[in-house]
């Protein structure tokens, strides 16, 4: 038997999720928040030190402040699924969705708004999951001010990559991008701007192999994919981008989404192409990834959220 009908159904307990339940439930919207744990991707940081308004912070003290943050407010209008993943996503007649989680849970809502984010895709090298979060990261904006004054290396050739790169060289003594490929997939303007730098330069066809290092990173090893040759950087930090995996599988087919199965949104209202269902953070098809903007865009949403609800 189906749940009550609810007004929303939000989907992720990151920063997206627990700014959309707390503008939820200061207007009274009746909401279901679907979501494995609080915190999204940035729990595992030791130091974020870009969250506004806190100087400094680590990753599961942010997902604590996230969680208690939603249930001061939750009440009776917030119903908090913690633990739980969504599964799957049905539109129903009369304009409402029916939703089922792994668990088997299932439940109706008018309006969904999807802040599922996704993860990082990892870097397959030897040692690379011994030193993630050691020296090796996913996150120049959490982690980069920690090496300043060091020599890093940045793994990736696309856009991402060489954004990173450049927030680097503000702070740290070198950059040594290294990117599997013969050819940067970045933009070319992009790519000429930053090897500009006298602290910069980049490798192509070079295949990372091994992470090296006692406690924290202190080097890698990669292959040349021309002379099949290993060479080694002595570096302490290692900022990995090279993609990222939606966590969106359960809309395909039900809203657009990018070659990266990122949802399509409007971004001056978060809306996708079906009417009643919004998106907002990393799941998104959005030009930047933050925990600020995910934040920012969800709030956005709400408001779209609340206007439509209203409307109708």
């Amino acid at each position: 038997m189906l749940a009550c009908m609810y007004d929303l159904a939000i989907i992720g307990g990151g920063p997206a999720g627990a700014a959309a339940a707390v503008y939820a439930a200061r207007k009274l919207l009746k909401t279901v928040m679907i979501t494995k744990e609080f915190g999204g991707q940035s729990i595992v940081s030791e130091d974020i030190q870009n969250w506004i308004g806190t100087p400094h912070i680590a990753g599961a003290d942010l997902a604590k402040n996230l969680e208690a943050h939603v249930r001061e407010y939750a009440g009776d209008v917030v119903a908090i699924e913690a633990g739980d993943l969504l599964s799957k996503v049905i539109c129903g007649e009369g304009g409402h969705f029916d939703l089922e989680t792994k668990a088997g849970k299932r439940f109706t809502a008018k309006t969904i708004l999807v802040a599922s984010g996704g993860d990082r895709r990892k870097l397959q090298a030897k040692h690379a999951d011994v030193f993630d979060n050691k020296g090796l990261t996913y996150c120049a904006s959490c982690d980069g001010p920690l090496f300043a004054g060091q020599d890093v290396a940045v793994i990736g050739g696309g856009n991402a990559g060489f954004e990173t790169a450049a927030q680097l060289l503000a702070y740290t003594k070198s950059v040594t991008l290294l990117h599997r490929g013969g050819a940067f997939t970045a933009d070319p303007s992009t790519v000429k701007k930053v090897l500009s730098h006298p602290h910069m330069r980049a490798i192509t066809n070079a295949e990372t192999a091994e992470i090296t290092g006692d406690k924290f990173v202190s080097g890698l090893t990669y292959t040349d994919k021309k002379t099949g040759m290993a060479q080694t950087l002595s570096i302490a930090g290692i900022f990995v981008e090279i993609g990222m995996i939606p966590n969106t599988q359960f809309l395909e087919k039900i809203v657009d989404m990018d070659q990266y199965k990122r949802i399509i949104v409007d971004p001056r209202n978060q809306r996708t192409n079906l009417a009643g269902i919004w998106a907002a953070g990393d799941c998104t098809n959005g030009l930047y990834h933050q925990n600020n903007i995910a934040a920012g865009d969800a709030v956005k949403a709400l408001e779209d959220i609340y206007l439509y609800l209203n409307a109708h």
